[in-house]
């Protein structure tokens, strides 16, 4: 990183910070430096042509304007540089500032609590990397409703298959299937592009059959390879609207030969809202039948206990978001046992998503859940992939235990 590019504005209403700041920054090599106590001079700095920072330290409690109503000042002017917040307020304080920060599309290095050390400084700093006014932001394409049924009926939807792994014993216990769309110019393209297009122009129904269909055949594969894995499979609000989607999931597991209680159907907590007496009566009737249930993105949505107290559910997985980070973080780790101890009284299995990295993994492990998944296992892969990845798990998972 070359120090000499980086212009640093430090905005404090206090002298003795920002000369402490100031003293920081030039110990640590950085020449273009310009500090304010007030937000209507960084403001003013902000206009002009020459001085302009591409990189604020910014307190949060100051008199006349605040931290907060001057990043939306920053948003105003459009503002492509970078944030790192030294305040004095608590840590939920900052993270609050910071998600609204990121909410208005506003790099945001981190934060640090006053008064902040040079190593701190130095470490965020480190992450900042120059902002491009002139390459443009890819835009993701949208797909009409004609494309995406041509798609169901010409086979291009496929199955990814993400693992699970048991996080006592590191033994894959089934998989969460993804749907991918094999498109013939675009390559891979993500659900997040055309479930909502399926969802709107009635082509839901069409396409849970495909990925119901294909999952239940690769299951038949895996069983006869030796494998016995419980196969997730995402179900739309939109699937449980009608009672013949029951009929069609007892169906195609009866005709491929897939035992019920190997079927974890998963349904996402915050769509479950409105008139729940067809959901209830079909996920019921599905649990009757042995299929599993799973809330999935617990946490997220707005009536949480009251899904838990209706709906019959054998497995609630934990929201990423609940889950990467909080083994530093006093909020989230809250958050993440109280669900787990919820759960576990309730008679629950619990699944940990968004496992991204070494420390998520030995947080969760020291938890107590059962189930984990993540990036930091396996990302989400063909079938074909899967047997040569669970040879290479087992080696990692024996490391892991090694180090335990």
């Amino acid at each position: 990183m070359n120090n000499f590019a980086i212009n640093i504005l430090v905005l404090d209403d206090e002298p003795f910070m920002l000369k402490l700041l100031a003293r920081m920054l030039a110990n640590l090599g950085f020449t273009q430096v310009n500090t304010c106590d007030n937000g209507q001079a960084a403001l003013a700095l902000l206009d002009s042509p020459h001085d302009s920072p591409n990189l604020i330290l910014l307190d949060l409690n100051m008199p006349g304007m605040d931290g907060l109503e001057f990043v939306r000042h920053l948003v105003e002017r459009h503002f492509i540089g970078s944030l790192i917040l030294i305040s004095g307020e608590d840590e939920r304080m900052q993270q609050s500032a910071e998600k609204l920060a990121r909410a208005h599309k506003i790099t945001v290095l981190g934060h640090l609590h006053k008064p902040a050390s040079p190593e701190g400084l130095a470490e965020l700093i480190g992450k900042w990397a120059a902002p491009s006014q002139d390459e443009p932001v890819a835009e993701k394409k949208i797909y009409v409703a004609d494309e995406l049924r041509a798609a169901i009926n010409n086979g291009e939807l496929v199955n990814y298959y993400q693992p699970k792994v048991d996080v006592a014993t590191g033994r894959v216990v089934g998989v969460e299937t993804l749907v991918r769309w094999s498109h013939p110019r675009d390559g891979i393209v993500l659900p997040g592009q055309f479930i909502s297009v399926a969802e709107a122009h009635g082509l839901i129904g069409d396409l849970a059959r495909v990925v119901l269909t294909d999952a239940f055949a690769q299951f038949k594969l895996w069983q006869e390879a030796g494998l016995m894995l419980k196969v997730a499979i995402n179900l739309s609000i939109d699937n449980l609207a009608s009672l013949d989607f029951l009929d069609e999931v007892v169906e195609l597991a009866a005709k491929a030969g897939v035992p019920p209680q190997m079927v974890e159907l998963e349904v996402t907590e915050s769509r479950l809202m409105g008139d729940l007496r067809t959901p209830l009566e079909i996920l019921t009737r599905l649990r009757l039948k042995r299929f599993r249930l799973s809330i999935d993105d617990f946490g997220i949505g707005n009536s949480s206990l009251a899904q838990l107290r209706d709906l019959p559910f054998d497995e609630l997985k934990i929201d990423q978001s609940f889950v990467h980070g909080a083994c530093e973080n006093d909020k989230l780790r809250a958050m993440f046992t109280s669900s787990l101890g919820l759960a576990k009284q309730l008679g629950m299995e619990v699944v940990a998503e968004g496992v991204e990295d070494q420390a998520d993994w030995d947080f969760v492990h020291k938890s107590g859940c059962d189930v984990a998944q993540g990036y930091f296992i396996a990302r989400p892969m063909p079938a074909a992939d899967l047997p040569a990845w669970m040879q290479s798990w087992r080696t990692t998972f024996g490391r892991f235990k090694r180090r335990i």
